[in-house]
C-alpha cells in the first residue's frame, strides 16, 4: 500500500491484523505513542484526513489513500527523524507556552486532539478531552493551553537571576513537536523482540518448560527459563545501600509467588513472534496453596510466601518487616485524655499508570559494554545491580535514559533492564522489550495496601496526650521497598505533632499477589489519611476549630521531630512554613463564595488536612556533578539524576546559571547517563532539587571560581574584583571572553552532595464539596492547597507539580482501585476499569505558596513532588464528613460506598449533616 504522512509518500506492507500506530512507529514516527493500545489513552492520537483518531483502533490497511498527519507534521511538511520544526503550529505554540506537559508521553496525542478542535468544542473540554488522558499535570495547564493563557517567561536574556521565574523546559520545544526521544524512540539495526510468559497460579513450582514448540515458530531466536537465568537473587527495589530491601528475586526462577511473575521469555525478529512463541510453550506446574491476605499470611498455619526462616522469635516468615516503638508512656497518656478517638482506616492498591510502560532496549557497544537504555528512575543504581547480578565490573555497563515517561515511584524499581541484559547476553544481539498495560497491572509494583488502626487523645483544650498507630501492610510476594514504606509511613505522619507520649508498631507482610513497591508519598498517603481523619474527628468531639486543633498541636522551630525513638537523626528546619500553609487554606476558602446545593438533595461541606514529609529519604542519598566551559563560551552541566516530568532539567539549568551570572539557554544539560558523571542514586524521595541541585550548585560556584581565577591571571588581578558576566569577566581595564579562556585550557567545576542533613517540607489541602445524599456522587466545588517549597525555584513548574499530585491522589481518593479475585489474581486490567481520571474528573486547585528560605535546600528551595499527593484524601473525607455526618474509613470513596456510610449515619442517630 502507499503511505502519505505528514507530505511524505513511501510504500508500506503492513501485517495482517497490523494497528496503524505500530505501522507509523515502524517507519520512523515515533512521536506516536503507546499508552494502552485499547483506545483509552489517546497517546496515539494522529489525524485522518484531518480528522483526530486514536491510532490503536485503525487497522493500517484502512490509511491507504488518505492523508495521514502525526505531530512531526502538524506545522508542515516533514521527514521522520527530524528536529523540532522552525516553526510551530500555534497549539504546539501554545502547549509551550502554558507549558501544558510535564512528563510529556501524552503531550503529542493531547496536541493532536486539541488542535482539531473549534471554538464551541473548545468551550467543553470535559467532553471534547474525553478520550486523552494525562497522569502528570492535572490538566490545569492543559487547558491553560488550550484557551491561549501562556505562563512561561521567554525573556531570559539579561535577567539578574534565572531562579523564582517561570522559564521554560529546555526540551520544551522538542516535546510538544513529537521529537523528544523517549525510551524506545530510536532505531537499532537488527533488533529482536522480547515477549514474557507470565504464571497463571498464585504460587507454584515450575517442575518442566517444554520449549521444542516455541523454538519451533519462524522468527523465534531463543527462549529464555530460569535454567538460563543467574541463581543469584536481588531486590528489585533500588535504594543506595543496596541492603535496604530483601534479595528475594531471580531474573527468572522455579518458583512463582503470583498471578503474572514472570515464568519464560522469548527472543524473536518480532513482537507477534515472540508472542507466538510464548504461546507455544508448554509448562508443567506443581500448584501449591497461597495466602492473599496479610492478616491470614500471618496466621501460623499459612503457607509461606519464602522458604526462609522467620526473623526473630516466635515471628512468621511472612513477616518481611517491622517497626516498633514508643517515648513517653502512651497507656498514662490515653489515661489522662478527656476524648480518646479510635478507628481503623484502610487505603487500596493504587497503579502507578505512567503513560510510558516499563520498557527497555539492550545491546552490546563497540567497546563490548552491555548497554541498557531504560525508563528508570535510578540509572547507576541500576548499572550498579546489573554488574553485579551478571559478574560484570560495573565500567562494563552503562545505563541511559531517554526522556522517561513519568515514574511515580514505579520506576524505582528494576522490572524489565535484568531480562533484557539476560536476552543480549545469551542472543549477543540487540532486544527491546516494551511491557503492555495488561502487564503493568498484572506484573508491576503499585501502592502498598494498608489497614491503620490509630488511637489519639486529647485533653478537653485539643492538647494531644498519646497518638498510638498499628499498621499492616500488603507487601505482596517480594520484599521491595517492604520496610522503607513502613518505616516512612510511619514517621513524619506523626513527627508532625507535638506529643509526649506516642507508639508505632507496624508490619509489612507478605502474600501471594503482585508485589508492592515505591509509590509517591512513600507511605505516608495511607497513614496521613488515618490520622488526619482521626484529628478531624478529635476536634469535632471537642468542639474545636480543625484548623485551631493542628495549629495548637503541630510541631514548631526548636520542637524535636520524633516518632517511634529519641535517636539523634539528620533531620532540621531548614525552614518553617506550615503555619502559613494553614493560615492560607484557612483564609482561601472563608474568601470563597458560600457552596449553594443545587437541590436539598445535596449536601455541602469544608474539609482539610495537612502533612509533613522529609525532603530527602534516610542513609544516603549521592549526586555528582560537573559543569565544563565549552569553546564557544558556553556551559556543559552533566548529572545523573533522570528527567520524568519532574522538572528538575529547567530547575538544574536555573540554578547552575545564577551561580555562573549566566541565562540557563547558554546551559546544554547532559543527565541520566552513567557516562556522564560518576555517581548518582536516582530521582525519587523529591531529591532532584534538593540533592542533585546541591550538587549543581556547587559545581557551577567551583568553575565560576576557576573562570575568576584564570580572567584574574590574564589580567594580573585578582580573582575577587573579576566579575562573571554572560559572555565575559570583566576585569579592570577591560574584559575577558569567556571564549577565549575556554581555548586557553579546560575549566570544569564538580559537585558533590549526599543528601545530610534534610530539611522538611509541608502542604496543607483544603476541599469544599458537595455530596448526594441519594447517590452517593461527590462534586468537588473548590479545592486549594498551601505548599511550603522554601524558595519557590520555578512557579508555574512547582504549581504543577502541586496540581498533578492533587489529580492523582484524587483518583486514589475517588476511583482508583486495583482489585484481586479470590485466585490472586489483577482484575483490573485496563485504563478503563481502572479510572484513571480525565479532565472532567479533576477541579482547578487554587495553589498558594509560604514564603521561606530554606538554609539546607539549594539557593533555599525544598522539595515539592512527592508532598502534594499526600493530605488529599483525608482533607476530602473530612469534607464528607462535613457534609453528610458520615465518617469514611476506606477509600476509594466510591459513590455505592458513600450512599451506604450515610444510611448508615441516619439510622445510627448519630451527629447528621453539618450543613443543608
Amino acid at each position: 500500500m502507499i503511505l502519505t504522512v505528514n507530505g511524505e509518500v513511501r510504500e508500506a506492507a503492513p501485517r495482517p491484523g497490523q494497528c496503524l500506530r505500530t505501522l507509523l512507529r515502524e517507519h520512523g514516527w515515533y512521536g506516536v505513542k503507546k499508552g494502552c493500545d485499547a483506545g483509552d489513552c489517546g497517546a496515539c492520537t494522529v489525524h485522518l484526513d484531518g480528522e483526530p483518531v486514536h491510532s490503536c483502533l485503525v487497522p493500517a490497511f484502512r490509511a491507504e489513500g488518505r492523508a495521514i498527519t502525526t505531530i512531526e507534521g502538524l506545522a508542515g511538511p516533514c521527514r521522520p527523524g527530524e528536529g523540532p520544526p522552525a516553526v510551530l503550529h500555534p497549539m504546539q505554540e501554545a502547549f509551550l507556552a502554558a507549558q501544558g506537559f510535564q512528563c510529556g508521553f501524552c503531550t503529542p496525542g493531547m496536541i493532536m486532539t486539541a488542535a482539531a478542535l473549534d471554538q464551541g468544542q473548545r468551550r467543553d473540554l470535559a467532553t471534547a478531552l474525553k478520550g486523552n488522558l494525562c497522569r502528570c499535570t492535572g490538566y490545569r495547564a492543559i487547558g491553560d493551553a488550550i484557551a491561549g493563557i501562556g505562563h512561561v517567561d521567554r525573556d531570559t536574556d539579561g535577567a539578574p537571576d534565572p531562579c523564582g521565574r517561570n522559564l521554560p523546559a529546555p526540551a520544551g520545544a522538542a516535546v510538544v513537536s513529537g521529537t523528544a526521544r523517549y525510551t524506545l524512540d530510536v532505531p537499532l539495526e537488527g533488533m529482536l523482540h522480547m515477549k514474557v510468559l507470565r504464571s497463571p497460579h498464585a504460587h507454584a513450582r515450575v517442575l518442566r518448560i517444554d520449549r521444542a514448540a516455541a523454538l519451533a515458530v519462524p522468527g523465534v531466536v531463543a527462549v529464555l527459563t530460569h535454567d538460563d537465568a543467574p541463581a543469584k537473587r536481588f531486590s528489585t527495589g533500588r535504594h543506595q545501600d543496596p541492603l535496604d530491601d530483601a534479595r528475594d528475586t531471580r531474573v527468572l526462577d522455579d518458583v512463582v509467588r503470583f498471578v503474572g511473575q514472570r515464568v519464560a521469555a522469548v527472543v524473536a525478529l518480532g513482537e507477534a513472534a515472540a508472542e507466538a512463541g510464548c504461546a507455544a510453550l508448554v509448562v508443567d506446574y506443581e500448584v501449591r496453596p497461597a495466602v492473599f491476605d496479610p492478616h491470614r499470611a500471618l496466621m501460623p498455619e499459612a503457607p509461606p510466601v519464602h522458604a526462609r526462616a522467620g526473623g526473630a522469635a516466635g515471628t512468621h516468615s511472612n513477616l518481611a518487616a517491622e517497626v516498633h516503638g514508643e517515648i513517653g508512656d502512651v497507656a498514662a497518656g490515653f489515661s489522662q485524655a478527656d476524648l480518646i478517638h479510635e478507628g481503623t482506616y484502610v487505603s487500596q492498591r493504587v497503579q502507578h499508570a505512567h503513560l510510558e510502560t516499563h520498557a527497555a532496549i539492550g545491546w552490546r557497544d563497540a567497546a563490548g559494554r552491555l548497554v541498557i537504555r531504560s525508563s528508570t528512575q535510578v540509572p547507576f543504581l541500576t548499572r550498579d545491580a546489573l554488574a553485579d547480578l551478571f559478574h560484570l565490573a560495573p565500567e562494563a555497563v552503562r545505563v541511559v535514559c531517554g526522556r522517561v515517561g513519568g515514574g511515580f515511584g514505579g520506576k524505582q524499581e528494576m522490572l524489565t533492564e535484568d531480562l533484557v541484559a539476560l536476552a543480549v547476553l545469551a542472543t549477543g544481539r540487540p532486544v527491546a522489550w516494551e511491557t503492555t498495560r495488561e502487564e503493568q497491572f498484572v506484573g508491576a509494583t503499585s501502592r502498598h495496601a494498608m489497614r491503620v488502626g490509630v488511637k489519639i487523645g486529647a485533653l478537653r483544650d485539643g492538647t494531644l496526650t498519646a497518638i498510638a498507630l498499628h499498621v499492616v501492610s500488603d507487601t505482596g510476594a517480594y520484599g521491595n521497598h517492604a520496610g522503607g514504606v513502613i518505616h516512612h509511613g510511619c514517621n513524619e505522619v506523626i513527627g508532625v505533632y507535638r506529643c509526649p507520649n506516642k507508639r508505632v508498631d507496624a508490619y509489612a507482610v507478605h502474600t501471594h499477589t503482585v508485589p508492592a513497591g515505591a509509590f509517591r508519598g512513600y507511605g505516608l498517603s495511607q497513614t496521613v489519611f488515618a490520622v488526619e481523619s482521626a484529628m478531624d474527628e478529635l476536634a469535632r468531639g471537642l468542639g474545636i476549630d480543625p484548623f485551631a486543633m493542628r495549629r495548637l498541636n503541630v510541631v514548631r522551630p526548636g520542637d524535636a521531630m520524633v516518632s517511634t525513638s529519641l535517636a539523634p537523626h539528620d533531620v532540621a528546619y531548614g525552614s518553617y512554613g506550615l503555619d502559613q500553609c494553614l493560615d492560607r487554606v484557612e483564609e482561601a476558602l472563608a474568601a470563597m463564595p458560600p457552596a449553594v446545593p443545587p437541590s436539598p438533595d445535596w449536601l455541602t461541606g469544608e474539609g482539610m488536612a495537612m502533612a509533613m514529609i522529609d525532603t530527602i529519604p534516610p542513609r544516603g542519598h549521592v549526586a555528582e556533578a560537573s559543569v565544563a566551559l565549552t569553546p564557544e563560551g558556553r556551559y556543559a552541566l552533566s548529572v545523573g539524576t533522570a528527567e520524568f516530568g519532574n522538572g528538575t532539567t529547567t530547575v538544574l539549568g536555573q540554578i547552575a546559571a545564577s551561580a555562573l551570572g549566566t541565562t540557563p539557554d547558554r546551559i546544554a544539560i547532559r543527565q541520566a547517563d552513567t557516562d556522564a558523571v560518576g555517581h548518582d542514586t536516582g530521582a525519587y524521595g523529591s531529591t532532584g532539587i534538593v540533592v542533585a541541585g546541591q550538587a549543581s550548585l556547587r559545581a557551577a560556584t567551583a568553575l565560576a571560581e576557576a573562570i575568576r581565577a584564570a580572567a584574574a591571571a590574564r589580567a594580573g588581578v585578582a580573582a575577587e574584583v573579576c566579575r562573571l558576566g554572560i559572555d565575559a569577566v570583566a576585569v579592570p581595564g577591560g574584559a575577558v571572553a569567556l571564549a577565549d579562556l575556554a581555548r586557553e585550557g579546560a575549566l570544569v567545576g564538580h559537585g558533590r552532595a549526599d543528601g545530610t542533613p534534610r530539611s522538611v517540607a509541608f502542604n496543607v489541602q483544603g476541599f469544599r464539596v458537595a455530596v448526594h445524599r441519594l447517590s452517593g456522587e461527590v462534586r468537588i466545588l473548590d479545592s486549594v492547597q498551601a505548599a511550603d517549597a522554601g524558595r519557590v525555584m520555578n512557579p508555574m513548574q512547582c504549581r504543577g507539580q502541586i496540581e498533578g499530585g492533587v489529580a492523582q491522589a484524587l483518583g486514589a481518593a475517588l476511583y482508583e482501585d486495583m482489585r484481586i479475585d479470590d485466585a490472586g489474581a489483577v482484575t483490573t486490567r485496563t485504563l478503563r476499569d481502572y479510572h484513571v481520571p480525565s479532565f472532567a474528573d479533576v477541579p482547578r486547585t487554587t495553589v498558594l505558596f509560604a514564603d521561606t528560605h530554606d538554609g539546607i535546600g539549594p539557593l533555599g528551595a525544598k522539595s515539592m513532588s512527592e508532598s502534594p499527593f499526600n493530605p488529599v484524601a483525608p482533607a476530602l473525607a473530612n469534607a464528607i464528613r462535613d457534609a453528610t455526618g458520615a465518617r469514611l474509613t476506606q477509600t476509594p470513596f466510591a459513590p455505592d460506598r458513600i450512599f451506604r456510610a450515610v444510611m448508615a449515619t441516619a439510622g445510627s442517630g448519630l451527629e447528621g449533616p453539618q450543613r443543608p
